[in-house]
């Protein structure tokens, strides 16, 4: 029966539909269901790879939230995800909240990271995840045309990361024409690749201090 439930809820994210989770009496609603793309490489000198976030977003009666599940069962494709990986999730939920003046008590969030490599770790995902979630809070549509590589702060903040061009070259592979970024990446060392392989692979680079301003450019919509 454990198993079967699990099979269930995975169905239920997958599909976009709204599924109950956990025990009763914790009740759904309003919960939304959104897929962001996230951009990552990978150690062992292969080609980077392009990660699909499904994020469920609920209120739900239970008081003591903001409550996150990281749903890391693997059929039908997924991947486990580092501790790393889960403080990035932390951060962004706290940036959402803090972005729409909410404390969270009564949210639920689930996470499946969906990736063609066993383990995913690592905290550049963690801005695309927060607009992700934003998204799901606010019922917006995210443009299938950018995705965003770059870490963001409790407080909002978008911070660079690294592999730059790496992560150009998958989004490119994607058919992303436009990749957001942290306003503070010119300044690292990988930035001056980074910049060639735009200018090469055409992707627009679309600099940002902020969550807000990294959900207008991904969404088209302000906060």
């Amino acid at each position: 029966m454990e198993k079967l439930r699990y099979v269930l809820v995975w169905l239920a994210l997958s599909l976009g539909v709204a599924a109950l989770w956990g025990p009763p009496p914790v009740l759904a609603q309003g919960s939304r269901v959104v897929s962001v793309p996230t951009l990552g490489v990978r150690t062992d000198g292969l080609p980077g790879v392009i990660n699909y976030v499904l994020i469920q977003f609920e209120r739900i009666a239970a008081q003591n939230g903001p409550v996150i599940d990281f749903n890391e069962f693997n059929l039908g494709g997924g991947s486990l995800v580092g501790e790393e990986w889960k403080d990035g999730v932390r951060s962004a939920v706290q940036a959402v909240a803090r972005l729409v003046g909410e404390d969270g008590h009564d949210w639920r969030i689930t996470l499946k990271n969906r990736a063609v490599t066993a383990v995913t770790d690592g905290r550049s995902s963690s801005g695309a995840i927060a607009v992700g979630i934003l998204a799901a809070y606010k019922g917006d549509t995210l443009r299938s045309d950018i995705a965003m590589s770059g870490v963001v702060t409790p407080d909002g903040r978008i911070d660079v990361v690294g592999g730059l061009a790496s992560k150009l070259e998958v989004a490119a592979g994607g058919q992303y024409r436009s990749l957001v970024i942290s306003r503070h990446q010119p300044y690292t060392s990988d930035w001056p690749q980074g910049e060639e392989a735009a200018a090469r692979l055409r992707v627009a680079l679309i600099q940002t201090r902020t969550l807000a301003e990294a959900y207008e450019a991904m969404t088209g919509s302000g906060r």
